[in-house]
């Protein structure tokens, strides 16, 4: 298994230096977005980090920033470093595609452990990025990060606001979560990625011995997590429904099963039942898009009426504002953006806007109906609805 380990301060010597070398992506770029929309109001990021001028400001600040701090947490003095100060004087941005090499070395051993870094970033060209300083506080002791320990905090690669949600969940503990019937390679990896993320503790439910030569197949250690044997998917389905009824888990994670028999398990037990109708939600980052999509019913609701459209909304909503969504649009989707009588969806569509007007369904915008292309384009809604302005 690859390690980091550190220098420490006595073991420096002037003069020693490491680099590290990274092609520039697009989605280095989305990421660095990311943790920017993590820590500022959404309305100074929204839409922002497609603009060349941002991009240009990202490759030319916090990309080097980020290859500087790379070799000093990484590799001089290493893992325990502690930053202290920098200063430094930037040239020129670097374009995706280019690779880049951030260079640090030792110029100076003060007190207290303190150590001051020449830096250097260039482009294989040999054109100049960024130089000047790096002032850190150097490891008394060698310190080692394993490579297994780093897994759960590598970011998803071109998925600015999926990454911003992951960057929400980092100060909660992970949800105890029965993942059900995982009796193939994609149930498994997802189930053992999202633990790695400190998003979910595992619990296994299936036929034990399937499951374990699904992970014995695929590489996969599942050695950490509990498996609760059963017979088959059925039976899965059942024990997991009683374990979530029972408060002994808080999610359920769908396997190699179809939606119908979990569901069917769901809608069987009195314990998960409420009031409301069960709806289904996919949460989507579209990388050319300047916010996430909720699109919701798609899995489970074949023909809703208009009281089960209205818990949809509410359930969508409502899970909008667990992702720190603040007041969503709901636009309610039909084939025409015209209220028509002859089509039940559009006035379904009317009947759910005046119930919001009138305090029915709470906590967001509704409009509707409204084609796909006028709800999430406003180019399109205003050559629809305002052609002169086309």
């Amino acid at each position: 298994m690859a390690s980091a380990q550190s220098i420490p301060f006595d073991q420096l010597q002037l003069g020693q230096s490491a680099s590290v070398q990274h092609r520039l992506t697009r989605d280095d770029l989305l990421t660095l977005a990311a943790q920017m929309a993590a820590c500022a109001p959404a309305r100074l990021v929204s839409g922002f980090g497609t603009h060349a001028l941002f991009h240009d400001f990202l490759a030319k600040g916090l990309w080097c920033n980020t290859l500087i701090a790379a070799v000093a947490l990484g590799k001089l003095p290493g893992p325990g470093t502690q930053l202290l100060a920098e200063n430094l004087q930037y040239a020129a941005p670097a374009a995706i595609g280019d690779i880049v090499r951030a260079t640090l070395t030792v110029s100076e051993k003060q007190a207290d452990g303190q150590v001051l870094l020449a830096c250097h970033a260039e482009k294989l060209s040999g054109e100049r990025m960024a130089s000047g300083t790096l002032l850190v506080r150097a490891p008394a002791e060698p310190a080692q990060v394993r490579e297994e320990d780093m897994e759960q905090h590598k970011p998803v690669a071109g998925r600015v606001h999926f990454q911003a949600l992951l960057n929400l969940t980092s100060a909660l503990s992970p949800a105890r979560t029965a993942v059900v019937h995982p009796v193939d390679e994609l149930s498994l990896r997802g189930a053992v990625e999202a633990a790695r993320r400190t998003l979910i503790e595992p619990v296994l439910i299936g036929p034990a011995h399937r499951i374990r030569a699904a992970a014995q197949q695929a590489g996969i250690d599942i050695g950490a997590y509990d498996v609760i044997d059963v017979p088959h998917s059925h039976a899965a389905a059942a024990r997991a429904v009683e374990l979530a009824a029972a408060g002994e888990v808080e999610a359920l994670m769908k396997g190699a099963l179809h939606t119908e028999e979990l569901m069917g398990a769901v809608l069987r037990s009195d314990g998960l039942k409420t009031e409301r109708r069960v709806s289904h939600v996919w949460v989507v980052d579209v990388p050319t898009y300047p916010r996430l999509l909720l699109l919701t019913d798609a899995a489970i609701n074949i023909a809703p009426d208009l009281s089960a459209k209205a818990d949809i909304v509410r359930n969508a909503i409502d899970l909008a504002a667990a992702l720190h969504i603040e007041t969503p649009k709901v636009a309610i989707l039909a084939a025409t953006e015209s209220v028509n009588p002859a089509m039940r969806a559009t006035m379904d569509a009317a009947a759910l806007c005046k119930m919001a007007e009138r305090g029915q369904i709470e906590g967001g915008i509704l409009d509707g109906p409204l084609a796909f292309d006028n709800a999430v384009s406003e180019e399109a809604a205003k050559l629809k609805f305002f052609p002169a302005f086309g």
